[in-house]
């Protein structure tokens, strides 16, 4: 990794002894292009503007990141790196052992990043022990979103068990509500699997099977128990489900046609930008059990010549990491921000349940990455999993042979 030519003095004098020189510049590819995402963007465009900087925008729409991944590429090949690339998990890592990213160790410890980042999460940002990448945001996975007014009508709470969950999509079924919205896309598919597993093995099997991959646990019995809850899942949603898009589904339970959705806290935009309050017109809890998923969206800085560039890099990691971007950006992502010193006075109460489960999860070790959202496994290993999950989800496959399935797919894509 090329190291900062800056040295680790506060950021403020690494940013201005550069400007003197030259004015900070940065070329940033992201796929950020829908409404609320593009506003945030524009918030950090504003900032980097107001502190003298020139911000060339590189948006790059479609395949939740697949595009922008495939542009991404061009550039590097062609030896013209862009300043600033969206990027999460191992493909962070990824780009580091192809010798691209640049250092900005100087920003994070002059701005003290390793205390104000659980450590989980600033372990993702780092190449061998040196800073590469800047988070933004942490999202929670494993949320259950429902209609108040459907679960009261019906007598039901919000449910703390999967047993729970199976006797309230009992009563809404018998009553002639949709218990589950749900898309049938692949990555939904294997966004409730992994509550599921979470929420049936615990944190440890989680970290067993979905981190380290580990063939005993790929092969157990709980496992087989998590297709289970799965195959009866399946049961509890309507028979148009093939292909929807998530906000649809979403938009089931606003709306009162479903009661129940699993799905990551984006969905509560969703929920906010209709105008519909938490605890009052829906509501939201944790999937049954215990532990925290989360994908976190960052930016990984790309080795690049000239001072102008490197001096936009530092501006711009310190801008992302700075509390007024991440408390803004999170407002209209539904996102909590990454940092956990930022005020929470204008999030909402979903907001606050998560960053308290958060906090409490990294105490206890069971705050972990989202093999769904691409944050605990590289790209094989997770499409391995996630097709089997969706080839059971979609035919009448028993779990006996998910289960065998799953471990000969994983095996095979080492």
């Amino acid at each position: 990794m090329k190291k900062s030519v800056f040295a680790t003095a506060a950021v403020a004098s690494l940013v201005a002894s550069n400007m003197a020189f030259a004015e900070p510049q940065a070329e940033v590819l992201h796929w950020w292009t829908s409404g609320g995402e593009a506003k945030s963007v524009a918030v950090l465009q504003k900032e980097f503007s107001d502190n003298g900087g020139t911000w060339t925008d590189m948006p790059v729409a479609g395949g939740g990141g697949d595009a922008a991944m495939t542009a991404l590429r061009a550039r590097v090949l062609s030896g013209n790196a862009p300043t600033a690339v969206q990027l999460k998990g191992p493909a962070i890592q990824e780009w580091y052992e192809e010798g691209v990213l640049a250092d900005i160790s100087a920003v994070a410890e002059a701005e003290g990043w390793d205390n104000v980042l659980p450590a989980s999460i600033a372990g993702h940002m780092k190449c061998e022990g040196s800073w590469c990448a800047a988070p933004v945001n942490v999202h929670r996975v494993d949320w259950i979103w429902a209609n108040a007014d459907v679960l009261e009508a019906n007598g039901i709470a919000m449910p703390s068990t999967w047993a729970e969950f199976n006797a309230a999509a009992d009563k809404l079924q018998a009553a002639g509500i949709i218990p589950l919205a749900h898309g049938g896309q692949a990555w939904q598919d294997a966004t409730v699997f992994e509550a599921v597993a979470l929420g049936i093995g615990g944190p440890e099997f989680f970290q067993k099977a979905f981190v380290d991959l580990d063939m005993d646990t790929l092969k157990s019995d709980t496992m087989v128990q998590v297709f289970d809850q799965m195959r009866t899942l399946r049961g509890y949603v309507d028979g148009n489900f093939a292909g929807r898009d998530w906000n649809l589904a979403t938009a089931m339970v606003m709306n009162g046609e479903a009661a129940f959705q699993i799905m990551g806290d984006w969905a509560k935009g969703e929920f906010l930008a209709a105008g519909k309050a938490p605890g009052e017109d829906f509501l939201c809890s944790s999937t049954p059990g215990n532990g925290y998923l989360y994908v976190v969206d960052s930016f990984a800085m790309f080795d690049v010549d000239g001072d102008d560039k490197k001096a936009g890099q530092n501006l711009l990691a310190e801008l992302i990491m700075g509390p007024n971007f991440q408390e803004v950006f999170n407002l209209n992502k539904g996102s909590i921000p990454a940092r956990t010193d930022v005020g929470l006075d204008a999030f909402e109460s979903c907001a606050h349940t998560s960053a308290s489960d958060m906090s409490a999860s990294s105490s206890e070790g069971s705050l972990l990455p989202s093999y769904a959202h691409g944050m605990a496994l590289r790209g094989a290993q997770a499409g391995a999993i996630t097709d089997v999950v969706t080839a059971h989800f979609n035919s009448d496959m028993s779990s006996a042979d998910a289960v065998e399935m799953l471990a000969n797919s994983v095996a095979n894509s080492l």
